[in-house]
């Protein structure tokens, strides 16, 4: 605060507590002038109430006191009335004053506290906002960077080769740069969304998009002893919602598949990937061959930071959830229809609309 501010304000609190002083002048002339039953003292509770909003508990408290005795002075001032009735009033205005400052004080207190856990609860949750970006990014950029470390290790392997075989190694390095890229586009989106900022949606093709990251997924799939079908649908409308984040929903689905069959024998270990078309969106099912889920896990499947896993940070599907979401989707989850033991998850997204079909009736979602 500036200092002539600083001054507007000291000369405001002095004009109000002159004008509390003569106020106080005129209750004490009325109350003394006039007879016992009148208690025109009562009415130092309306300074009482002014003191509480403009100064510190401690000058409240002294005008208060400065009320009292005022009132014990018109009291003994008064030259007429009923004695015992100007007892009675004079108590009563002195029972009304000390209530006043009493609840007037605790008032303040009250909001001074609230204030106080307001403050303290917007910092905690701007920590919490940080602590879910930071473990975000840390979840979300795992996948990538350990795809890095993966080609980084075959493409030492292919040049350590008797002679070199380079071009498997410039594969290898192709897959670095792109696995690096897409690692800077997951850091992007989260920033994106921890800002509160739409998603950048953008027309591309759904299928080539589910054979991409299945492609960034096959080593894993490869270490894991794990099949894929791919049972994608023919002539789908191009999706429209933001690519990456799709990539990222995909990725998680992808690699909790892959985390519930750890424990599941080896010939039972398929991923099943599905699309269709459902009007003017696009449906996404990706079923594995797992456990299953109980009745607690799909309570709390979407939460953050509930998870089942041991090393598991309990943000993947909260974060696709989210995704989904932003770009005008769903996502839930299934039991598998024929019986087996697994999950389906399903996510929709929204199919690319063009002007002259949208002008016929139709609708662009997202």
């Amino acid at each position: 605060m500036t200092a002539e501010p600083q001054r507007f304000v000291h000369l405001r609190r002095a004009l109000i507590l002159l004008a509390m002083a003569a106020a106080m002048a005129v209750i004490f002339a009325l109350d003394t002038l006039t007879e016992y039953a009148v208690a025109a003292a009562v009415f130092h509770t309306a300074i009482i109430l002014v003191a509480v909003r403009w100064f510190s508990p401690r000058l409240v408290i002294a005008i208060t006191g400065l009320c009292i005795t005022l009132t014990l002075a018109s009291f003994a001032l008064t030259p007429a009335g009923a004695y015992r009735t100007g007892l009675i009033n004079t108590g009563i205005s002195i029972l009304a004053i000390v209530i006043t400052a009493y609840l007037g004080l605790k008032m303040v207190a009250a909001q001074n506290a609230a204030h106080a856990a307001q403050t303290q609860l917007l910092r905690i949750t701007q920590a919490t906002s940080l602590g879910q970006v930071t473990a975000s990014i840390a979840h979300e950029v795992n996948q990538p960077l350990a795809a890095i470390v993966t080609s980084g290790n075959a493409c030492q392997r292919w040049l350590a080769q008797q002679p070199p075989n380079l071009e498997k190694a410039g594969q290898a390095l192709e897959r670095i740069l792109g696995d690096a890229q897409r690692a800077s586009d997951v850091i992007a989106r989260i920033r994106s969304m921890a800002r509160g900022e739409a998603p950048s949606k953008q027309k591309f093709d759904l299928n080539d998009a589910v054979r991409e990251m299945v492609h960034l997924s096959g080593a894993d799939l490869n270490q894991r002893s794990i099949a894929m079908d791919l049972q994608l649908a023919a002539g789908l409308a191009p999706a429209w919602c933001d690519r990456v984040q799709f990539l990222q929903v995909l990725g998680n689905l992808l690699l909790n598949a892959m985390d519930a069959m750890q424990d599941t024998p080896v010939v039972q270990r398929r991923i099943t990937v599905a699309t269709q078309s459902l009007g003017q969106q696009l449906a996404l099912t990706v079923m594995d061959a797992g456990e299953g889920l109980s009745m607690s896990a799909k309570s709390h499947l979407f939460d953050a930071f509930w998870t089942t896993k041991r090393d598991g940070m309990g943000l993947g599907l909260n974060i696709c959830r989210n995704m989904a979401e932003a770009n005008g989707g769903r996502i839930w989850a299934t039991d598998r229809e024929d019986g087996r033991s697994g999950v389906v998850f399903h996510v929709t997204i929204a199919a690319f609309v063009a002007a002259g079909d949208a002008a016929a009736g139709g609708n662009r979602f997202g």
